[in-house]
């Protein structure tokens, strides 16, 4: 391995510890302190964390206590060799920030049904009090999101929904705000700019936009944290991109109806990446874990974003004539 090799992998934080015995509640607190600085286990007593110095200060704090409370720890800074990779390690962080994000937005569901539900003052004062502490929970587990995991977005959106509901409730406002949309001229020779690691929602998305809005579409592939746009860009299935999560909408119908798509067989196409996306079962569609297995696989046997757009495209299409045909 080269020296820019080297240079080039993630620089990781690892606590080793080892904890007493008794009392039993110490061994909670630690763990529940790990939990809480979005650490994950790489061995049984072994954790880590991306390393810039506020990570470095968690784990300072936490191996202070974890000394004056009669157990052993150390702490180093580590490039990964062998064994498992970067990508394993930002895989184990993604999966347990995709829990968090799934456990909010499981309670923003209840709770935009309760807000369905004719209720007392006293009811919906308690749901905005809620609301308030869901969006507290969910900050807390952005702040430990550090590679940006998939379930964000559904998340965000969730939460802004029930902000928004409640806001214009409050405000007494006579209809809901309508989502602007745009001409498909404006949207012709444009850089579309998204997430690496694309999966269902952003393939389907490449997909509809070189397929029906423009065939030239150049699209770029960055980092789901920290990115600033280029003037002119569009960034779709993003946290605060131009077409992404809306609601309990997936950024593949968003920009349908930005776009002013109708078309039927595109709309079935949409129930069919919510339902993978979201993982609600809201439409049901019977060709949906089909399509669910096509896409797993391309995303398995493909690690570069290109292939995956290039190899998803012809399932979509097929299933776009399916639907066509169908409909006839």
């Amino acid at each position: 391995m080269s020296e820019g090799d080297s240079n080039s992998r993630q620089r990781w934080l690892l606590l080793i510890h080892q904890l007493p015995t008794k009392p039993a509640y110490f061994r909670v607190k630690i763990w529940r302190r790990l939990q809480g600085i979005g650490a994950v286990a790489v061995k049984s007593t072994v954790y880590a964390l991306p390393a810039n110095a506020e990570t470095q200060e968690d784990f300072e704090w936490l191996l202070k206590e974890i000394t004056e409370g009669g157990g052993e720890a150390m702490m180093c800074e580590a490039r990964l060799i062998d064994g498992l990779s970067d990508n394993q390690v930002r895989a184990l962080f993604d999966t347990a920030r995709d829990e968090d994000f799934e456990t909010v937005v499981k309670e923003a569901r209840a709770l935009s049904a309760k807000l369905d539900t004719p209720a007392t003052q006293e009811e919906t004062a308690e749901v905005r009090t809620q609301v308030r502490r869901l969006r507290k929970r969910l900050a807390d587990v952005v702040a430990i999101d550090f590679f940006g995991a998939t379930g964000r977005l559904s998340a965000e959106s969730l939460v802004a929904g029930l902000e928004a509901r409640i806001a214009e409730e409050k405000q007494m406002a006579g209809e809901q705000p309508q989502t602007a949309s745009h001409a498909i001229t404006d949207l012709k020779s444009r850089t579309w700019v998204t997430r690496r690691g694309v999966h269902v929602d952003r393939i389907a998305c490449a997909w509809l936009i070189r397929r029906f809005i423009d065939p030239d579409a150049v699209i770029r592939f960055v980092s789901s944290k920290g990115y600033v746009p280029n003037e002119g860009e569009l960034r779709f299935d993003m946290f605060e991109g131009e077409f992404t999560h809306e609601g309990d909408r997936c950024s593949f119908e968003v920009l349908l109806a930005r776009a002013g798509l109708a078309d039927p067989a595109l709309q079935a196409i949409g129930e069919i990446v919510h339902d993978i996306d979201l993982k609600d079962g809201k439409y049901g569609r019977e060709e949906t874990t089909g399509i669910a297995h096509l896409v797993a696989g391309i995303a398995v046997a493909n690690q570069d974003d290109d292939q995956r757009i290039a190899q998803g495209g012809p399932v979509f299409d097929n299933l776009y004539q399916y639907f066509r045909t169908k409909r006839g």
